[in-house]
């Protein structure tokens, strides 16, 4: 049931994803010039970024699905 309340936010969190580091490594000159000592294509710092960025996102689906999960429909559907 978890699932399927996360399958469609997970894909948009992919989606976004893959397009942010798609256009990091393309701006990836300005942001060597910007942070000391970091190379255009530095992996340390761009394994980073998708770690965080997968967490964060995975954290901000998990909570409302989690929260919405537990509320039983009929109830719902009997207040309005």
């Amino acid at each position: 049931m978890i699932r399927a309340a996360l399958g469609r936010p997970l894909m948009l969190l992919l989606s976004g994803s893959i397009a942010g580091l798609v256009l990091g490594i393309l701006a990836s000159r300005l942001l060597a010039q910007i942070v000391y000592e970091a190379t255009p294509h530095d992996p340390l710092v761009l394994a980073g970024t998708i770690v965080t960025m997968a967490l964060l996102g995975l954290l901000a689906t998990w909570i409302p699905a989690r929260r919405s999960m537990s509320i039983d429909p009929a109830r719902l559907l009997r207040e309005d």
